[in-house]
């Protein structure tokens, strides 16, 4: 296993991987594992979260290795198909994984997903449309949603949405 630290609008993040791809991406604060620092190993993943952060990539190509339940896999799964950009609810996944009544289980899922931005448990949002928890924080969680949106907005012609998310 291996670290690095890259710096980033939404405070320094902290990526952990192994030879199998990213396991880990923390926001601050946060403490390296008991690892090798590598930042060569992990400078392709630093270099598509800068162009994601500079609005130049609308999703993530890298190899991913989460460790996580069955369930947690599929929900973890399921976030990497919200659109940039958009946002969809703890039902919607329950529903979307053939389990709509299992919004709370999903809930906690996202919750434990190790590596925020890559796999957008930010995009997840309360089912009366209000942000809710997220391991971050909510000012980066409106400050994630806001900057897809804004370079979405940017690259379409589409106006950013206010209000609601």
């Amino acid at each position: 296993m291996f670290w690095t630290v890259i710096d980033s609008p939404i405070d320094p993040l902290l990526l952990v991987g192994d030879e199998t791809g990213l396991r880990e991406l923390q926001m601050a604060p946060h403490e390296p594992p008991p690892a090798e620092r590598d930042d060569e190993a992990l400078a392709p993943v630093a270099a598509q979260l800068a162009d994601y952060f500079a609005g130049r990539r609308l999703a993530f190509d890298l190899p991913l290795a989460p460790v996580g339940t069955a369930f947690q896999q599929k929900v973890w799964l399921a976030l990497r198909e919200i659109p940039y950009g958009r946002t969809t609810t703890y039902g919607e996944i329950a529903t979307g994984l053939g389990q709509p009544t299992a919004s709370r289980a999903v809930g906690l899922a996202n919750g434990r997903n190790p590596i925020a931005v890559i796999v957008p448990c930010h995009r997840v949002i309360g089912a009366n449309g209000t942000l809710t928890g997220f391991g971050g924080g909510l000012p980066r969680k409106r400050w994630l949603l806001e900057h897809e949106r804004t370079v979405l907005a940017a690259k379409t012609g589409e106006p950013v949405a206010t209000g609601l998310w």
